[in-house]
């Protein structure tokens, strides 16, 4: 076969077919068989840095440092070598953390971090000192506020950790130990914990419970989100023989806010009441009332011209919202019930007899006991 005609016959049918169907595979990409495309590369990359959330929350969380009065200060021995080394190690300051909420020089923490306290330092993050003055505080609540006169003050954003998530990411934000501001990181373990049973004092319902680690001096300080925004005051830990870490706790900040409200007007907490006593929905109560979840709480009883009755409300309907909110579990919707305030006009969503129904009820301080219906 002469060199012309294979040319003719098949090199070059081939090598035009050849071209033919690579420009089909580029067309028409399914020719090519199943095609396994990468996710985008901002799926695959998650946050690699926390700085700017650090950046925008630090500047407003502050070192504390108390020195109390030590009652052997006249001790008889007070003079013994011994003996004044032992008061020089019980003088020694205690440390904590706060939080600057506002540009007022107001500043969240713990009772623990200040109770009994003389004298009370606070050391910003820009290195700058002030004496703190105490506005009140509360040890149920374990809560304190003070006060600092200083200018160009950087107040923390606001969360909302009403929205929080387990698994959303948080960071810790304090003064371990007494080393410096310090950051941990950590996810939300839990909401809605109810840890009464584990210190002494009525504490709150809604704790945030996170696995970022919450250490001495971490007291009072912040626990912000992926952004920096403030969810929680840390508080305390779990502590036991068996502790290993990665259980602490933060009380939500719209209760600390709430608490530092009333404390700055009233000078003391004003818990907000409806006048009704209320459990949270089992599934065995859920079934009794035709409910289709045990989100929400039920109504046990009410108070004679409280808040409630005057709304309308009665014994065995299931509130599911305040305001809009929904209450996604009894012990959530107790602590938001503590958040409200006296004077204020709430919408209250509740089941009565499979039926959802709406109202509003005036929010009332306390009054001393009254005759149950």
């Amino acid at each position: 076969m002469s060199l012309q005609r294979f040319l003719h016959d098949w090199a070059i049918p081939g090598a035009i077919g050849l071209i033919v169907a690579a420009g089909l595979l580029l067309a028409v990409p399914q020719l090519r068989g199943p095609q396994h495309s990468s996710p985008p590369s901002s799926e695959l990359q998650g946050p690699v840095s926390y700085a700017r959330a650090v950046n925008s929350a630090a500047p407003a969380v502050v070192n504390i440092y108390t020195r109390k009065q030590d009652p052997l200060s006249n001790h008889p021995l007070s003079n013994h070598p011994l003996f004044r080394r032992y008061q020089k190690e019980r003088n020694q300051p205690s440390l904590g953390s706060g939080v600057i909420v506002d540009t007022k020089g107001y500043i969240l923490t713990n009772y623990h971090v200040t109770a009994g306290a003389e004298e009370i330092a606070v050391v910003l993050a820009d290195g700058r000192e002030a004496q703190a003055t105490p506005v009140g505080s509360d040890a149920n609540f374990d809560l304190a506020v003070l006060k600092i006169d200083l200018p160009n003050l950087t107040a923390i954003e606001v969360g909302d950790p009403e929205r929080a998530q387990v698994g959303d990411v948080v960071l810790a934000i304090g003064n371990p130990f007494g080393v410096g501001q310090s950051v941990t990181q950590g996810i939300i373990s839990a909401t809605g914990r109810d840890i009464s049973n584990t210190r002494e004092g009525s504490y709150p319902q809604s704790f945030l419970q996170t696995d970022a680690a919450i250490n001495p001096g971490n007291s009072g300080g912040a626990l912000v989100d992926a952004y920096g925004k403030l969810l929680g005051i840390n508080t305390t830990v779990v502590e036991g023989r068996d502790y290993t870490g990665g259980i602490s706790f933060a009380i939500p900040a719209n209760i600390a806010l709430k608490v530092m409200r009333d404390i700055i007007e009233y000078g003391r907490v004003v818990p907000g009441w409806l006048g009704i006593e209320a459990r949270t929905v089992n599934p065995n109560l859920a079934r009794a009332f035709h409910l289709p979840s045990t989100n929400g709480v039920i109504v046990t009883a009410i108070y004679n011209n409280g808040p409630a009755h005057l709304a309308g409300l009665q014994p065995g309907d299931v509130i599911t919202h305040i305001n809009g909110d929904p209450i996604n579990d009894g012990e959530h919707g107790i602590a938001a019930m503590a958040t409200l305030r006296p004077g204020e006009t709430v919408t209250i969503t509740y089941i009565r007899s499979s039926q959802v129904h709406n109202t509003e009820a005036t929010v009332s301080e306390q009054p001393r006991p009254r005759e149950k219906t």
